[in-house]
């Protein structure tokens, strides 16, 4: 009995030590690094504020990609940002994990759609964003309960960042 036990002792651990299992290590730390927003959201303050305080430099960055390569930017990352709150939540057993921040970080981007990178604007938008998606107005709120997986965690911030986005260019309109 004890052989066996140790026979299986060592075959995890050379399991644990195959090509395969260090890609799936590192398949994971990437997922877990990206839907925490680099690691704030493991933040027991606020990790969903700090996830969007993450995405004020990752906009700024990618506001320089000339335009129509940063909104293909943009839509890209929507898709891998899904991708990865699937994937995070299997890793955290949880749906719609605090830790995953990763929606905030595209739901700032949809808000800066556009927008004229301004100190003025990102600050607004920043605030704006934080508002809808705290307050989930129809129909965040219903697609927020509704939908499941990685869409679920993703498309609720994203439809609050269309709402924001529309308020930032009715203030830029009013007070250019």
């Amino acid at each position: 009995m004890e052989n066996n036990v140790e026979s299986i002792e060592e075959k995890e651990n050379s399991e644990l030590n195959t090509p395969n299992s260090t890609l799936q290590k590192r398949v994971k730390q990437f997922i877990l690094f990206w839907a925490t927003g680099f690691g704030v959201g493991y933040s027991p303050i606020a990790p969903g504020t700090l996830g969007t305080i993450i995405a004020i430099p990752v906009y700024y960055f990618l506001s320089e990609i000339p335009s129509p390569i940063y909104e293909i930017t943009v839509i890209a990352f929507f898709f891998l940002s899904v991708w990865i709150s699937e994937n995070a939540e299997i890793f955290f057993r949880k749906k719609d994990d605090q830790r995953i921040v990763i929606d905030e970080i595209i739901g700032f981007l949809i808000t800066m759609f556009w927008i004229p990178k301004t100190t003025r604007f990102i600050l607004i938008g920043f605030f704006l964003f934080r508002f809808f998606d705290i307050l989930k107005p129809f129909p965040i709120r219903l697609i927020d309960k509704r939908l499941k997986g990685g869409f679920g965690v993703v498309l609720d911030d994203v439809i609050a960042g269309v709402y924001a986005n529309i308020v930032l260019h009715l203030i830029g309109r009013i007070y250019p």
